[in-house]
């Protein structure tokens, strides 16, 4: 959606569905005509046969349109790259589509927002498929904290998305292309372009507009892909087989659950088990919920057994990290690749001061996760007396000058006795 929020705008500005009044057009608008969106009762064998059929926008010959073609034809390997990237996504995306009668070819939508990629962020900071702003994201009920950021969930997020769409719809009359163009640019934008063009008695439909670059790209790249991919012979191009059925299943786990555990239970690996659940930044989900995770559906029988048969207790996994003498939570931190912030969360610490000899339960983020399943150890060595760092690169076969790096030290500087390394071992 809109990437250029000014900070001041009001919630109307910013989100138009809660703004009911609707623009008055003098200028006369160009009508082009459109098919209206029904629901397929017609049996598909490919998620692209389907939307095709709820294609329904207004087929234009604009030189726009045509450039946008020639430049994506000129990239055969992305568009066949991001087909892939769109197969875990596309029918559920189609899906929402059609239940709320929207065109087709706004299931395309995340190809031009964010190549189909869910963990995408922006320079506006912006993120997910649908490149949601956090403000915009809020308003839409998509949650963000430490913990989980709901722009990157696939069945919220998109959830999130197509009522956004539908509502712009509606405050456009059904003009689609306006629609499309404020879910770019923002309602405030495209209402102050028409208001422009009435003065001059101009037409206000999106063609006429005074925008900017990547608003006046942004709906030709749309109808762009939509063409190509509905018209593969005429552009030589392959569709990348996706089944007309269910990618995932939304699985409810009630409790917060570690993600490495939840994916030996849905027997994949790690990172496909994040390819469907982005939204989670850390290794267990939000404490706090939402409970749910998305599984591939092959499995998701298999996963509610497991997730059964497993007690609340032992669905996390966490490292329980005992304080020694010259610790600190910045050192702790940096160990277990977490932040302070972090340890005085998930240990209700009020203040830095922890106690020798006491516990801390260490979460971890994916980074972590990721390594611990790569094997790498970490462990913490007490400098003696005497110690160099050579002396220490020697009796752990590593390099002087990677326990420097893994330290934050320089090689020059004197090690003193009782001072905590840290040590990485492959």
């Amino acid at each position: 959606p809109s990437k250029h929020l000014a900070i001041n705008q009001t919630a109307a500005e910013i989100h138009p569905v809660s703004f009911n009044q609707k623009i008055a057009t003098k200028a006369v608008s160009k009508n082009h005509s459109r098919k209206a969106i029904k629901p397929s009762s017609m049996p598909h064998k490919t998620v692209w046969d389907r939307l095709f059929a709820l294609y329904a926008l207004p087929e234009i010959d604009n030189a726009r349109i045509e450039q946008e073609i020639q430049g994506y034809l000129k990239h055969p390997n992305y568009l066949t790259k991001i087909q892939q990237r769109a197969e875990p996504y596309l029918y559920f995306i189609v899906n929402e589509i059609e239940a709320k009668q929207l065109p087709g070819e706004l299931a395309l939508l995340p190809v031009i927002e964010s190549a189909f990629l869910p963990n995408a962020v922006s320079k506006s900071k912006a993120s997910g498929l649908w490149q949601f702003m956090p403000a915009t994201g809020r308003f839409f009920g998509l949650k963000q904290n430490w913990w989980y950021d709901g722009r990157n969930d696939i069945y919220a997020s998109t959830q999130a998305a197509t009522t956004y769409l539908k509502q712009l719809g509606k405050l456009f009359d059904g003009d689609w292309l306006l629609a499309l163009a404020s879910y770019n640019a923002g309602k405030g934008t495209i209402s102050k372009a028409q208001r422009k063009n009435i003065k001059k008695n101009l037409a206000t439909d999106y063609w006429s507009l005074s925008l900017s670059e990547e608003t006046r790209k942004y709906v030709p790249k749309l109808l762009a892909i939509a063409r190509i991919f509905a018209n593969t012979e005429k552009y030589k191009i392959t569709l990348h087989p996706i089944a007309n059925k269910p990618y995932f299943s939304r699985v409810n786990i009630e409790s917060q659950i570690d993600l490495s555990l939840a994916a030996k239970m849905a027997q994949t690996s790690i990172d496909n088990f994040l390819n469907l659940n982005p939204a989670h930044k850390r290794w267990t989900t939000d404490p706090d919920g939402p409970y749910h995770l998305l599984v591939h559906t092959e499995k998701s029988q298999t996963f509610k057994t497991q997730l059964a048969s497993t007690q609340k207790k032992d669905r996390l996994q966490w490292i329980r990290h005992k304080i020694h003498s010259g610790e600190n939570l910045s050192v702790i931190a940096h160990r277990y690749h977490t932040t302070v912030n972090a340890l005085r969360q998930s240990n209700r610490l009020s203040s830095n001061t922890i106690r020798t000899g006491r516990y801390l339960l260490i979460p971890g983020s994916l980074g972590q996760l990721r390594s611990n399943l790569n094997k790498t150890r970490q462990q913490l060595y007490t400098v003696k007396k005497g110690d160099t760092f050579w002396d220490i690169a020697r009796h752990f076969s590593v390099k002087s000058k990677d326990i420097a790096h893994w330290n934050n030290l320089s090689l020059s500087k004197i090690l003193r006795p009782g001072q905590k390394l840290i040590i990485k071992e492959s």
